[in-house]
Formats: structure tokens, C-alpha cells, sequence
């Protein structure tokens, strides 16, 4: 069975919206605007490049990430990686060429029929709405949460507000940086 891992910035109030910037959001650019730069702070998004074995998105993720991502140097070992979108509404013809191959999947049940095959981890970058269809369906296995000392009020937050039974997560490995930054990896206890 695959592994499931949910990747976030995300301010202290759980918000994860517009953090590079992302037009439509009244703090968009968050996560440089307020903090200075620490290289170490973000040495998990390279290690995440290097364990993932393919990326999901959801519709809304992949429309602002398929446009930039396939030639940013910065992600390039994403490039080649399988990605899977899910989405009732997008369609083949309009995927990008240059970012390898790209399979829509229509459902949460085709999300955890995919954790059951072969194959490494899966993460999960941006996507607010699927990570919290993903968490109250039980499906994801890990959070690397890059936690930024900001209190942004309103936006779209990580966590569902659904009504669920207590969740319990064990915290994996934690490193607190000198711009404030904290890293969080946190298993799913089941």
C-alpha cells in the first residue's frame, strides 16, 4: 500500500491559501512577504521531490501549478513524476505536454484504489478542498506541515470543520528554525 502525504505552508490559524502568491486572496504572498529566508526551512520540499513517486493535485492546484512548475528548476524532479488529478469537470485536452504523464481520476475511491498499488509515496501539494475530502476519507497517511509564525483570520484552511471522531496523529520529527518556521511531520495513527 501506498503512503499518502499531504504537504502544506500554513500559517498558525490553519490557513494554506495563496502562500506564493496567488491572485484573489487579500494575503496572497504570505509565506515571503512576513518571514525572512532560511534555506534550512525549506530543505523538506527538496527531500519530498526525492521520496515522492507521484504527485495528486486537485483541479484548482493544477490549473496554477501546470502552467509554471514543468520549467521551474526548483521542481524538477517533479517533472517526469506521474501526476494524478482529481475532478469531475477537467478534461484530457486540456492538460499540459511538457510535465510527463497526468491521469484524472474522477472519485475518492479511485484516490484510495491508487494507494493500493505499487509504488512509492504519493504527496499531495496546494489542493485545500481534496486535502479535506482526503482526511475525512481517511486517506491520508502523513502531513510535512512547514508552519509559519502568522495569524492570517480568513482563507481557506488545511483541516475539514466536518464533525469526525477524534483523529490521532504522532508527531515524527519536528525542527524549529531561526525565522520562526516549524517543520511538523506527523504520522496518521490508525
Amino acid at each position: 500500500m501506498r503512503t499518502l502525504i499531504s504537504t502544506a505552508f500554513i500559517s498558525l490559524d490553519g490557513v494554506v491559501e495563496a502562500p506564493g502568491g496567488e491572485p484573489g486572496y487579500r494575503n496572497s504572498g504570505w509565506t515571503f512577504k512576513h518571514t525572512e529566508f532560511v534555506p534550512d526551512a525549506f530543505a523538506i520540499k527538496g527531500r519530498e521531490q526525492q521520496e515522492a513517486s507521484a504527485i495528486l493535485l486537485g483541479r484548482t492546484s493544477y490549473e496554477a501549478f501546470s502552467p509554471v512548475w514543468p520549467d521551474m528548476a526548483d521542481f524538477a524532479e517533479y517533472k517526469e513524476m506521474p501526476k494524478y488529478v482529481i475532478s469531475t469537470t477537467l478534461t484530457d485536452d486540456v492538460l499540459v505536454s511538457n510535465w510527463g504523464e497526468t491521469t484524472i481520476l474522477r472519485s475518492l475511491d479511485e484516490v484510495a484504489a491508487l494507494k493500493q498499488t505499487e509504488g512509492g509515496p504519493i504527496i499531495v501539494h496546494g489542493s485545500a478542498s481534496l486535502n479535506q475530502a482526503l482526511s475525512d476519507a481517511d486517506l491520508i497517511d502523513r502531513y510535512h506541515l512547514l508552519v509559519f509564525p502568522l495569524l492570517l483570520g480568513a482563507g481557506k484552511r488545511l483541516f475539514s470543520t466536518a464533525d469526525n471522531d477524534t483523529k490521532k496523529l504522532e508527531l515524527v520529527e519536528s525542527a524549529a528554525y531561526s525565522n520562526g518556521l516549524q517543520l511538523n511531520v506527523f504520522d496518521v495513527v490508525r
